[in-house]
């Protein structure tokens, strides 16, 4: 087209600027720093989207951008997700289904209403079940959640939905959790859950039963909302031609992405099984300090005299009586006692005292 007609006479007609045309193409030939710098940022944004199962959207992408110490703004990455024709796995309005809780089985009280927030894993668990449409018909699952991680800490499908489904999920999650007596177990109504097996399998583990209010799904919110990003974010979007494909493909979903890969704004931007990790990690340091601090008392409180090769021996003794008494086997000395006291500890203290004496 320039053999035909010159640039100005292109420009005067597209009503566009000379300078701005030739300022257009020389940013072709060479970007400036800036539209250097976004097209990297595009690729990152590209292959974190590729990673979450292309569910992310621009708040949870800059979140993994500042992981690893990238600080860019949402609607920076907003504008570039649209550019590249990316977007986020978003939920839309549905009305919910409650459960059918007109059987003859006796209902736990709602003890979770009263329930403190839970502040380390094995304190409180909720339960539900849902439904995987497939070709060959209804697949159904149950899921147990621990409410202070959210981790699917339990789950089983089968084509009936039935008590043994959900003793399926309730074993798995027993033997992978080992939770201590006094667990709060909360559900809705469903003749499931408040049949006289189920009622007697959360007897003998110790649990605590506790049930949603008639007809408000709201009471468990936490399974409902995991049920709805299970379906928004990979039901949805594929349809399953045999419950076989469901199973692999639900297995893969919640062991190998929910519980391990996916960030949960509730916890920080961080994965149900990181979020443990993490806060085992700071326990321990926490512990730690303590014992520490136990260890400086008990060298200040030391009564004068005692020698410096005996205070390794009292401290450990002093732990094994008062901080560990759980641990211990045998019955140790009282570390108030003075060194001098039991025939071993003067043999010691004899020779610790002649090394030092002089000629």
């Amino acid at each position: 087209m320039k053999k035909e007609h010159s640039i100005l006479s292109l420009c005067l007609h597209l009503e566009v600027s000379p300078s701005a045309y030739y300022a257009w193409q020389k940013r072709r030939v060479c970007p400036g720093p800036r539209t250097v710098v976004d097209q990297t940022l595009a690729r990152e944004i590209q292959q974190i989207h590729l990673r979450s199962r292309e569910t992310y959207g621009s708040p949870r992408i800059e979140k993994e951008l500042r992981k690893k110490g990238r600080c860019h703004g949402r609607n920076r990455i907003a504008r570039l997700m649209k550019q590249n024709h990316l977007c986020g796995r978003q939920q839309k309005r549905y009305r919910v289904q409650t459960t059918d809780s007109h059987h003859d089985h006796p209902i736990a009280p709602n003890r979770l209403a009263q329930a403190p927030k839970a502040t380390a894993p094995n304190q409180l668990w909720v339960a539900d079940i849902t439904y995987i449409d497939t070709q060959e018909g209804w697949l159904y699952l149950a899921a147990i959640m621990d409410l202070y991680s959210r981790k699917i800490v339990g789950w089983a499908m089968s084509q009936r939905i039935d008590t043994v489904l959900v003793l399926k999920a309730l074993v798995m999650a027993l033997l992978h959790r080992h939770p201590p007596a006094n667990l709060l177990f909360h559900s809705d109504r469903g003749v499931q859950y408040a049949s006289g097996d189920y009622r007697q399998a959360l007897s003998q583990a110790g649990l605590i039963a506790s049930m949603s209010r008639s007809g408000n799904c709201y009471d468990n919110a936490a399974m409902e909302s995991f049920w709805s990003t299970l379906k928004l974010e990979l039901v949805y979007r594929r349809p399953f031609d045999t419950r076989a494909l469901a199973r692999t493909q639900l297995f893969d979903y919640i062991e190998a992405f929910y519980n391990r890969q996916r960030t949960h704004s509730a916890l920080d931007y961080l994965s149900p099984v990181d979020f443990e990790l993490l806060k085992a990690v700071h326990n321990q340091q926490k512990m730690k300090t303590a014992l520490n601090a136990e260890r400086k008392v008990f060298v200040h409180n030391l009564p004068a005299g005692w020698p410096c090769s005996t205070l390794q021996f009292g401290w450990s003794s002093w732990l094994r009586t008062t901080v560990r008494p759980a641990q211990s086997k045998r019955v140790q000395p009282n570390p108030t006692t003075p060194p001098g006291s039991s025939p071993r500890a003067a043999r010691r203290n004899s020779t610790f005292f002649s090394k030092r004496r002089g000629p």
